[in-house]
């Protein structure tokens, strides 16, 4: 997956379930609208996809984890991924101006989490015009792993998609009710220290 400068690409707010995320989720779904038939299994498996992907928007995290690669440009100083929660950076690599990434030296950057930040800062680039990073981010390991607040209001939001797509009514508040708690958001840009 790759995050890039001016967009993401199955990053936060694009989720993509694994095959048991996806049962579990579309049964949650399935539970919460009174359905027994497997006939709209795969609408209401991308209506979870869609209301787990408005949940990362809306909270400002990733909630399953997923690799992400990150692209950066190459300055001095610490840079924030830009993910959250992170749990790992696990490569760093130069792109050079051809687009050819190689791995940079172990001593030609750092890395760093705090509190869910994943920072990184070079020391070396080795000529690149870029650097990416393999950022692990997530707040659950899988579907049910997430808080239950935030999977009970992905799955009213994918039933409300589901029985109200015909309607210009909004989603029932209880949705961001039920997920307010875990919002996070920076007013101002964070700093490595």
């Amino acid at each position: 997956m790759t995050m890039e400068a001016n967009g993401v690409a199955n990053g936060p707010g694009v989720v993509t379930l694994e095959p048991q995320d996806r049962v579990r989720a579309v049964d949650a779904v399935k539970a919460a609208l009174a359905i027994a038939r497997d006939d709209h299994d795969a609408l209401l498996a991308a209506l979870a996809e869609t209301a787990l992907g408005l949940a990362e928007q809306f909270l400002g995290q990733m909630l399953i984890a997923r690799t992400v690669t990150v692209a950066l440009p190459v300055q001095s100083g610490w840079q924030r991924m830009g993910l959250a929660p992170v749990t790992a950076i696990t490569a760093v690599m130069g792109v050079n101006a051809d687009g050819v990434a190689t791995p940079l030296a172990a001593l030609g950057y750092e890395i760093d989490l705090v509190r869910g930040e994943g920072w990184l800062r070079l020391r070396d680039a080795g000529g690149a015009v870029r650097v990416t990073a393999e950022v692990t981010a997530g707040l659950a390991t899988d579907w049910d792993a997430i808080p239950p607040a935030i999977r009970q209001g992905a799955v009213m939001l994918a039933a409300y998609l589901f029985s109200e797509r015909d309607t210009t009514r909004p989603p029932p508040g209880a949705i961001t009710a039920l997920w307010r708690p875990y919002r996070s958001f920076t007013l101002t840009g964070s700093i490595h220290s």
